[in-house]
């Protein structure tokens, strides 16, 4: 490539020519180029001008023990294989940033790699060898050989759950006297339900392509928070955050576990310093299953107490679940459940086990995921004691006010989603008898469950520019995870100054540009697109001032306010002219406007959350234990939609994922190594598309005015929020019993058909 320039362009190719508007089910922006294998992933970047040399490649070696330290690490054969250029252990990386003892995985800090000869969990890396081709660099990682001194690993959940303490700062919550109102409650539910620990397995590995150019380091990497990842750096490489300059422009999925980074970015990064030439280093596909973050099992104990007429009287969900043996992330699993139901008696809380497995933290929708895979299939168990309509059962115990804080909510269409889905469903065709219907050699069954999601604004900024072509350009550090931040950013730019679609450009993912704080949480469309609005609004107001200040402008002497921005023109009244034709008169080099966004300082008055329901028809067959999901439906609240196509691919994507955790996916740890069992996409079952059915997501009308000034929400991580539920749900109306230990998988459903004699 010839420029500077040139690499920019390439590496940030996104155009769109359609016209669309916010709320539209605009295609998506860089969907071409995806689709087309033309858009740059982290280790597919193409090199500027200034990178010295080719790139070099980096593999790492994993650890495979649990706990303990390395006795020895023997390096010899690897540096002299051919193509190698360095191999790093503990004993000669360079110095980093320490790693506080207690860390928070969301918390700007040090991470420094390859520490010290200590191993906390099995699949740690312990090595890097940096050389030629990644095929040299892949056979000299195989010559690294390690001894170790290993300890017994604390390593099954299950075993020492009753271990667990409370999390640091956190308190039980109680409302009332639960223990009093459930032992006094005339009808009861006492059960216990686990979830397994869970993979993220996003498409596209963790990877970083490093160089520097002097004192200034530029990373392309796979990361979900911009400014989080390039301060972390920083603090690790023990430089200032202004001389690194992280891009994450294209990623190929994240679902919080790009939420922070990895070895990869802080070996390449320092191997392209110590080398003076750019370095790349990804992931296997083994080791994401290992080295990076997981979901966490669960162990969550629920109960209910209700009168015959089916008002809750106490409510209780206490959860138990792991993180690694130096972190403090809890999977929230219980929290969801303090603004769902109405009930008078409450207890909630989370114990903490600290173990020898890989770092535990967030994953799609944290603590709603898990936890309503178990509240959600117990208010079902109560209906059925009670006599009464599991979705009549919910609505019975609709709260007026937040149940634990008393505040009032937002908005709060849950009902509304329960009553229309169950119309468009058909769900007054399902009958409380358990097997009635039936389709050949399968029983057919159908259940629902209610969606639960809380809303977040974070800080943020934007800035818009209008050049002299009329051409608007959105520049935000923001991220795109396939989510569609490209696409919502520019229907805001759209719309705000009154241009075509095509003629907006989006530039994001570059920690140089206005902060904000990446994709995740569900918070990012809201964050990301409200600092769009003001920057869009405050663009507006400038363009218009110049307006009607300028003698040469049609709209001369008239009063900005009224002016109005359409198809590329402003106008007042009958009085127009091009938007361009303004720019390239009085702000040829380009007009800019900066905008940003905070939570608004009432924000907390309000219960603010999102809302769903699922509706699902399975079929079972109860001699091989097979399960088919026939139909799924999901009906949510969510705020203003900024466009469909891609709100409801969130949407279903979810529901898809909450199939694969009710039916297939989990990952087992072997306890005696400390090792998940399944380590790739072939034993590590998520739903193909055979798997699933008839497939909808219906979004109701909603502006959410006290969320944000455009009354956004999310949708990214309410659509897996009982749907598991759901599926459970549908299977036992299909065949009378209950598997509480996800995944149901055919064998535990034999196990509990053949228990029940059935």
């Amino acid at each position: 490539m010839s420029s500077v320039a040139d690499w920019e362009a390439a590496s940030n190719p996104v155009k769109e020519n359609r016209a669309g508007n916010i709320g539209k089910a605009v295609d998506r922006y860089e969907g071409p180029l995806k689709v087309t294998g033309t858009a740059p992933y982290a280790f597919e970047v193409e090199l500027p001008p200034s990178a010295s040399g080719p790139p070099l490649y980096g593999v790492m070696v994993s650890a495979a023990i649990a706990s303990g330290r390395i006795a020895a690490i023997e390096t010899a054969q690897a540096e002299a294989s051919p193509g190698v250029r360095l191999v790093w252990t503990h004993l000669n990386v360079p110095e980093q940033g320490p790693r506080p003892e207690r860390y928070d995985f969301f918390t700007p800090s040090p991470r420094p790699a390859l520490q010290s000869d200590r191993v906390y969990f099995f699949g740690q890396q312990v090595a890097v060898v940096v050389a030629d081709t990644f095929e040299n660099a892949n056979a000299a990682a195989a010559m690294v050989k390690v001894t170790y001194e290993a300890d017994a690993p604390m390593a099954d959940f299950h075993a020492v759950r009753d271990q667990g303490v409370q999390p640091p700062g956190e308190q039980d919550t109680e409302i009332g006297d639960f223990a009093a109102a459930f032992a006094a409650a005339p009808v009861t539910i006492d059960d216990v339900w686990r979830t397994p620990l869970q993979n993220h397995c996003q498409m596209e590995p963790c990877a970083t392509t490093a160089w520097w150019d002097g004192d200034k380091l530029t990373v392309n990497t796979s990361v979900q928070m911009v400014r989080f990842a390039q301060n972390s750096l920083a603090e690790t490489l023990m430089i200032p955050s202004k001389s690194v300059r992280l891009l994450t422009r294209y990623i190929g999925g994240g679902f919080g576990g790009k939420g922070s980074f990895y070895e990869d970015l802080v070996l390449a990064s320092l191997a392209a310093r110590e080398l003076g030439q750019p370095v790349k280093v990804a992931f296997s596909r083994q080791q994401m299953m290992h080295g990076t973050v997981h979901r966490p099992a669960t162990e969550q104990r629920v109960r209910l107490g209700a009168t015959p007429d089916g008002k809750l009287t106490a409510m209780s969900i206490m959860t138990v679940t792991h993180c690694d043996s130096r972190g403090n992330f809890t999977e929230h699993a219980s929290n969801f459940a303090r603004s769902l139901y109405a009930a008078p008696n409450r207890l909630t809380g989370h114990r903490l086990v600290r173990m020898d497995l890989p770092v535990a933290s967030a994953m799609r929708a944290p603590g709603e995921a898990s936890g309503t895979l178990s509240l959600e299939v117990a208010m079902d168990e109560l209906a059925e004691k009670l006599g009464i309509d599991p979705m009549e059962l919910r609505i019975l115990n609709e709260p007026e006010t937040d149940p634990e804080t008393g505040k009032p909510f937002s908005i709060r269409q849950l009902v509304r989603c329960m009553r229309e889905g169950a119309q468009i469903f058909g769900w007054d065709r399902r009958t409380p008898k358990i097997g009635a219907v039936k389709n050949g050699r399968w029983t057919i069954g159908l259940g629902m469950a209610a969606a639960i999601r809380g809303n977040m604004l974070l800080p943020a900024k934007c800035s818009f520019t209008v050049d002299a072509e009329g051409v608007i350009t959105v520049k935000q550090g923001m991220t795109d995870i396939g989510t569609g931040t490209y696409t919502v950013l520019a229907q805001i730019a759209a719309e705000t100054l009154g241009v075509p679609l095509g003629d907006v450009r989006v530039e994001i993912g570059d920690s140089e540009l206005p902060p904000a704080p990446g994709s995740g949480g569900q918070f990012g469309a809201a964050t990301a697109g409200s600092a769009a609005l003001d920057a869009g609004m405050n663009l507006r107001k400038a363009i218009a001032e110049i307006a009607v200040a300028d003698p040469a402008s049609p709209l001369y002497g008239g009063p900005s306010q009224d002016i109005t921005f359409q198809d590329g023109v402003i106008a007042i009244a009958n009085r127009s002219e091009r938007l361009a034709d303004l720019i390239r008169r009085n702000r040829p080099e380009g007009l800019v406007a900066e905008g940003e966004i905070r939570p608004a300082a009432d924000a907390r008055n309000w219960s603010q959350h999102t809302y769903g329901a699922h509706f699902v028809e399975v079929a079972v067959d109860t001699v091989t234990g097979e399960v088919r999901t026939r139909r799924m439906l999901g009906v949510f609240a969510a705020g203003r939609i900024l466009n469909w196509k891609t709100a409801r691919s969130q949407l279903t994507g979810g529901m898809i994922w909450g199939v694969g955790s009710a039916l297939t996916e989990g990952n087992a740890v072997d306890p005696r190594h400390g090792s998940l069992i399944n380590q790739d996409l072939a034993g590590y079952l998520v739903p193909v598309q055979a798997d699933i059915g008839e497939l909808d997501a219906i979004m109701l009308d909603e502006v959410d005015d006290k969320a944000n000034p455009m009354g956004i929400k999310g949708v990214g991580e309410l659509g897996i929020s009982g749907a598991g539920a759901a599926v459970a749900n549908a299977i036992y109306n299909a065949c009378g019993v209950r598997v509480r230990d996800y995944p149901i998988t055919p064998d535990k459903l034999l196990a509990a058909l053949e228990a029940k004699g059935l």
